[in-house]
């Protein structure tokens, strides 16, 4: 019997589970189905399921050579012309919404499909630095290059919109995002939810050159809801790095679950390689119906992906689309909630114990902004600013946008007479690290 193991994988550790890697409310618009994209704009999973974003890393490590495939070559970083146009697209007024497409007559030429719905795909690279023990024992810095995709929602008055994975953009030092003419601009996270791994990254329309701007398009939503088992499925990504391939295949299953993912997935055969992470699933009319997030890697298996369905990833893309737009403060400037956590409220544990996912507090610190918030050992903190927290990693990965005295309100559940949770949100003032 094969021994399975199941791990997500993080570029900065050695796991078996491979990732295949605010201002301004946003515009969400769609394209006709048959004249293509409008221009100018529960069962637990077998434990070997990867990460669809490959995590491809590289440095010098005791005097050894890292070697890995440069996915970015000399693509230009921002530069050349300044672009004040924008994508064509339907006037809204009020904060970004879906828009779905009406339906129409089917089409099966999947090279059309492909033509029609590339432009609204990017490829984004992220670059960390991570700290790494060598040979000798010491720490040094290494720096980590992940590969993974995204698709152009939409944008607003001063930015373009794309969502991806989280797990394509957690960590990040920098992004990149290269569009369909290979032209690349920096980004900056916009969004995130690590709970249903959805994130929303915004490119200043500055930055990007006219030129680009006639090529670029908004992919179209589909509805996830209607879709029946043995429908037609295209896969859209940056495959291994390479840019954007498109497979086929089917709809496999729907509903399917999937440990440390919070909702169901969908199942397809069409091939989830690395580096299609936080790409578009779409139908035959080209419609994006799911976002590409994982694959089942193992000897034995065939043909085994999974995408977030995008009715159930609506509500949160239109909520993180419209979240101010963010940068990283240094490490001096940061604020701390001032707890300790020794333990994640994982999916597993909050179907057994009957809690809420998210980060148990094991401590709170004498004099730290919790502690003067009122919060209590034995809470769980399960969302900041209203974006999901599911792990330590996550809040630590969201706090890093926030100064020392900058408030924030955290959603807190706490144990009630019954032993059900309860939960309020409570504002903190963000106090300077106790460590």
């Amino acid at each position: 019997m094969m021994d399975n193991q199941y791990n997500y994988y993080n570029p900065n550790e050695n796991t078996n589970y491979q990732s295949q890697n605010q201002n301004g409310a946003g515009q969400f618009h769609g394209q006709d189905p048959q004249g293509g994209p409008q221009k100018k704009p529960g069962k637990k999973t077998p434990k070997w399921i990867k990460a669809a974003c490959l995590g491809l890393v590289f440095g010098l490590v005791a005097g050894a050579s890292f070697q890995a495939v440069n996915v970015v070559g000399d693509r230009i970083f921002g530069s050349g012309e300044k672009s004040s146009g924008s994508l064509k697209q339907t006037e809204t007024s009020g904060d970004a919404k879906l828009t779905t497409a009406s339906g129409s007559t089917v089409s099966s030429d999947i090279a059309d499909i492909s033509e029609k719905a590339m432009p609204s795909i990017v490829s984004i690279t992220n670059m960390s630095v991570e700290e790494v023990q060598n040979f000798f024992g010491g720490i040094q810095e290494q720096q980590s290059e992940s590969v993974g995709s995204g698709i152009i929602i939409g944008q607003n008055d001063s930015e373009l919109l794309i969502a991806t994975n989280n797990h394509v953009v957690e960590g990040n030092d920098t992004l990149t995002v290269t569009f369909i003419d290979e032209e690349s601009v920096e980004a900056n996270v916009k969004g995130t939810d690590a709970a249903q791994d959805l994130a929303v990254v915004a490119v200043n329309l500055k930055d990007i050159k006219d030129s680009t701007m006639d090529q670029i398009a908004v992919a179209t939503m589909g509805d996830s809801d209607k879709l029946k088992v043995g429908e037609p499925a295209i896969a859209i990504g940056n495959a291994l790095g390479y840019g954007q391939s498109v497979t086929t295949g089917i709809i496999s299953a729907k509903d399917r679950t999937m440990e440390g993912h919070e909702g169901n997935l969908l199942q397809t055969d069409a091939a989830i390689n690395p580096g299609n992470s936080g790409g578009a699933l779409l139908n035959a009319n080209g419609e994006v119906i799911g976002i590409n997030t994982a694959k089942v890697a193992a000897d034995s298996v065939e043909g085994m992906g999974y995408a977030i369905p995008i009715s159930d990833a609506s509500d949160t893309i239109n909520q993180l689309m419209n979240q101010e737009t963010r940068t990283k403060v240094s490490a001096e400037e940061q604020g701390y909630i001032g707890i300790r956590s020794q333990a994640d409220v994982s999916t597993d544990l909050a179907e057994m114990y009957n809690m809420p996912t998210g980060v148990y507090v094991s401590e709170v610190v004498d004099g730290g902004a919790a502690q003067k918030a009122g919060i209590e050992k034995g809470s769980i903190i399960t969302a900041i600013n209203g974006t999901s927290v599911n792990s330590m990693s996550a809040l630590q990965e969201q706090l890093q946008y926030y100064r020392v005295g900058d408030k924030v309100t955290l959603t807190v559940a706490v144990p009630g007479r019954g032993g059900e949770y309860e939960s309020s949100d409570v504002e903190v003032t963000l106090g300077k690290s106790f460590e």
